[in-house]
C-alpha cells in the first residue's frame, strides 16, 4: 500500500493530537501547551508537552518525540498501517486502496527477507562449528564475550564458492543474487559474495536482516578489502540506513543523546562497554537522510571521530553536509579523539568512564567549523585573513535557515575579528597605551617611543588620542548611523553590498542593526514592513525631523536611487571604516611595544594619517 506525503499530512493536519494522548495519559493544559509525566520513562515532575499547533509531543526528560502515528507506534506498539487505519477511521478519511505495483514490491522485498533470514542462520551455525574457530578467535582478541556476540549476531562465511548457494538451495538462484549474497559477472557462474569472512548482521529500524558486513581473517590475502560489506538492493540503501539503530533507539530516549561513531566494530565496542547509544553509517559519509533519522531521536547527536587525519576530514565532511540542513534547536555536536586513537581503542585502554569524559567534552558544530579553518593556514598577510573570512562567509551561505543563517555570519564575524584584529590592552579610558614589557631588540633596554619626539605626530600621547573615540566622534558616529538607517529604509534592496560592514561594526547603530537583520532573514522587505519589525522591537523610525540640529545631507533625503546608492557607499565607508582603522591602530601600536621595527613603525603611521583623515571627514560632513 503507497501512502502519499500529503496524505499522511492531510491525516495529522485533521487529528488533534492532545485528545489521541490523552487517552491513555493525563494531561494539563500549560499555556498553549499541554503536559504530563512522561509515559515513556519514570518521573516525578512532568517533562512531557503536547503541542496540538505544531502537532508533535516532546520530553525533556527522555527525548521521545514523535506525532501522532508514531504515538499510536511507540506507546501504543501498532505497527505503522494498524496506526494509520485507526486515525484515518477517526479523522473520517479513506485509506487509498493498495497499488498492485506497491504491493508487488512489498512482496518482492517480504521474499528477500526469507533469503536473509536463512542467511543469518547459515552464518551462526557456521561461526559454532568446526570451520568457524578462526572467527571465534578473532572475536576473543577483541574481548567480546558470549553476550556480545549472541546479541549483535555475529556469524562466518566459510571458504569456497559455492558454499552458501548449496546451504541456501531452498531459494533460487537470481534471489540470492538480488539479495546481495552471490556475484554474477557476464557469462561467468555466479559465486558467493562473502567467503572465509566473520560476518555480522546489518539490520533495519524493526530490527530484521537487510544486508551484510564482512571483515577478512586472512591477513596475508592483501588484495582483498578488510571489510565488505553488501551493495545496495531493494532491502539495503547504505544511504539511508544507520547501523544498530533499532537497538540504540530505545537506549537514547533513556539517556538523551545518541553518538554516532564512525564503524559497526566500534559500537559493538561502546555497547559491550555499556554504551548502548552509538550509531554508525555504513562505509559512507554522513548523509542528509542520515542526519534526519538521527534528528528524529535528539536534537543534537554526537558525531564521534578518529584521531587521525582522515577522522578530522571526516568530522568536516559532516559539517559541511549539514549546514545547509540545520533549523532551530537542531544540530550537530562532534568529538574528536586522541590522536591515533578509535572508540574501541579508548575503550579497551581505559574504560568507559574515559570515553565518557571524551563525549562530555563534545564540541559545537560552529566552535568546529570555525577551529578548522582558522587552523588550516597561517594569519600572516592581509591576504590570509582575507582568505579565513571568504571560507567562513562561504559556509554560512550554506545555510538555509535565514535565523541561524544570520546567527552564524555574526558569531564567526565576531570571532573572526577578535582573532586577526586582537584587542589590546588599554587604561580604562583609552586616552594612554600602558606599557607591556620592554620592546626592542633584545637587550637594547629601549622601550616603545623612547627616541621619538615628545610633542610629534608620532608621540604615544597622539596615537592613543586617534585610536579611542571622544565624546563628540561617537555622537558623530551614532548620528551618521541613524542616518544610514533612514537611507535603508527608502532604498532597502541597497542593504546586499553592506551587511558585512554592518555586522563588523562595534556598537552599532540599533535601528541600523535591526534593519540589516530584517534584511538577511528577507531581503524582499520593503519601507512599510521593515518600519513595523522597527516598531514591534521598541525602536522608532529614523527620520531628517531628528536631527534638525545635524545633517548627513549627502545620505539623507536622496534625491534618487543612484543618489542613494553613492551616498550611502560614502557614508557606509565612513561608517564601518573609522572603527576597524582605530582597531588597527591599536593592533599596529601594540606590536610595536613588543618589537620596535621599521616595517611596523610605517604601518602605524600609515594607520595614524588615516584615522585623522577619517575624522576630519567625519567632522566635515556633519553640518549642524
Amino acid at each position: 500500500m503507497s501512502l502519499s506525503p500529503q496524505w499522511l499530512d492531510e491525516l495529522r493536519a485533521r487529528i488533534t493530537l492532545s485528545a489521541v494522548i490523552a487517552r491513555t495519559t493525563r494531561l494539563t493544559k500549560a499555556g498553549h501547551e499541554f503536559k504530563a509525566c512522561c509515559p515513556f520513562h519514570n518521573e516525578k515532575s512532568p517533562s512531557f508537552t503536547v503541542n496540538d499547533i505544531k502537532g508533535f509531543y516532546h520530553c525533556f526528560g527522555c527525548g521521545a518525540h514523535g506525532d501522532a502515528i508514531r504515538w499510536m507506534t511507540d506507546q501504543r506498539g501498532l505497527s505503522f498501517m494498524d496506526a494509520v487505519k485507526e486515525l484515518a477511521s477517526e479523522a473520517g478519511m479513506e485509506v487509498p486502496a493498495p497499488d498492485p505495483h506497491a504491493a508487488q514490491v512489498a512482496e518482492q522485498r517480504d521474499g528477500l527477507h526469507d533469503v536473509m533470514a536463512a542467511a543469518q542462520a547459515f552464518f551462526t551455525e557456521a561461526l559454532n562449528g568446526t570451520q568457524g574457530h578462526l572467527a571465534r578467535a578473532y572475536l576473543t582478541t577483541r574481548g567480546f564475550d558470549a553476550h556480545t556476540v549472541a546479541r549483535f549476531g555475529f556469524g562466518y562465511a566459510p571458504e569456497g564458492r559455492q558454499v552458501l548457494k548449496a546451504a541456501l538451495s531452498q531459494f533460487p538462484e537470481d534471489k540470492l543474487i538480488e539479495a546481495g549474497l552471490r556475484i554474477a559477472v557476464d557469462e561467468k557462474e555466479p559465486y558467493d559474495r562473502f567467503r572465509s569472512r566473520l560476518m555480522l548482521p546489518i539490520e533495519d529500524a524493526r530490527g530484521r536482516v537487510i544486508a551484510f558486513g564482512g571483515r577478512i581473517l586472512d591477513a596475508a590475502k592483501t588484495d582483498a578489502p578488510k571489510y565488505l560489506n553488501s551493495p545496495d538492493t531493494p532491502l539495503f540503501d547504505k544511504g539511508r540506513t544507520l547501523y544498530n539503530l533499532h537497538r540504540a533507539g530505545p537506549v537514547s530516549r533513556q539517556s538523551g543523546r545518541l553518538i554516532v561513531v564512525e564503524g559497526y566494530m566500534d559500537v559493538i565496542a561502546l555497547a559491550a562497554a555499556g554504551i548502548g547509544d552509538a550509531v554508525a553509517p555504513l562505509g559512507t559519509a554522513l548523509t542528509e537522510r542520515q542526519i534526519e533519522m538521527l534528528w528524529r531521536l535528539v536534537e543534537t547527536p554526537i558525531l564521534c571521530f578518529d584521531g587521525d587525519a582522515a577522522g578530522q576530514r571526516a568530522a568536516m565532511r559532516a559539517v559541511v553536509r549539514a549546514l545547509p540542513l540545520l533549523r532551530p534547536a537542531h544540530s550537530l555536536k562532534i568529538v574528536r579523539l586522541p590522536a591515533g586513537m578509535d572508540p574501541d581503542d579508548l575503550v579497551r585502554r581505559d574504560g568507559a568512564s574515559a570515553m565518557e569524559r571524551v563525549l562530555s567534552e563534545a564540541r559545537s558544530l560552529l566552535d568546529t567549523l570555525w577551529e578548522h579553518e582558522r587552523d588550516a593556514t597561517q594569519l600572516v598577510t592581509p591576504e590570509d585573513k582575507a582568505g579565513l573570512k571568504a571560507r567562513l562567509l562561504d559556509h554560512v551561505k550554506t545555510i538555509a535557515d535565514r535565523d541561524i543563517q544570520s546567527l552564524y555570519r555574526r558569531e564567526l564575524n565576531d570571532r573572526f575579528s577578535a582573532y586577526a584584529f586582537p584587542r589590546r590592552d588599554w587604561s580604562a579610558h583609552g586616552h594612554k597605551v600602558r606599557d607591556i614589557r620592554s620592546a626592542g631588540r633584545a637587550g637594547s633596554g629601549r622601550t616603545f617611543g623612547q627616541n621619538l619626539p615628545s610633542a610629534g605626530p608620532a608621540s604615544r600621547e597622539l596615537v592613543a588620542k586617534h585610536a579611542a573615540w571622544t565624546a563628540r566622534e561617537r555622537y558623530l558616529h551614532q548620528r551618521l548611523g541613524a542616518a544610514i538607517a533612514a537611507g535603508f529604509l527608502e532604498w532597502p534592496k541597497l542593504l546586499a553590498d553592506h551587511m558585512e560592514t554592518i555586522f563588523l561594526v562595534d556598537d552599532v547603530e540599533q535601528r541600523l542593526l535591526a534593519i540589516a537583520d530584517a534584511y538577511d532573514q528577507n531581503p524582499h522587505l520593503d519601507r512599510g514592513r521593515l518600519v513595523a519589525i522597527l516598531a514591534e522591537q521598541g525602536l522608532t523610525v529614523p527620520t531628517s525631523d531628528q536631527w534638525d540640529d545635524l545633517r548627513f545631507p549627502f545620505v539623507w533625503p536622496p534625491a534618487d536611487e543612484a543618489s542613494a546608492k553613492l551616498g550611502l557607499a560614502k557614508a557606509m565607508k565612513l561608517y564601518g571604516g573609522l572603527p576597524q582603522v582605530r582597531i588597527a591602530l591599536r593592533n599596529a601600536t601594540a606590536r610595536l611595544e613588543l618589537d620596535l621595527n621599521d616595517h611596523d613603525w610605517a604601518e602605524q603611521q600609515r594607520l595614524l594619517k588615516r584615522a585623522m583623515e577619517l575624522e576630519m571627514e567625519l567632522m566635515r560632513l556633519a553640518v549642524a
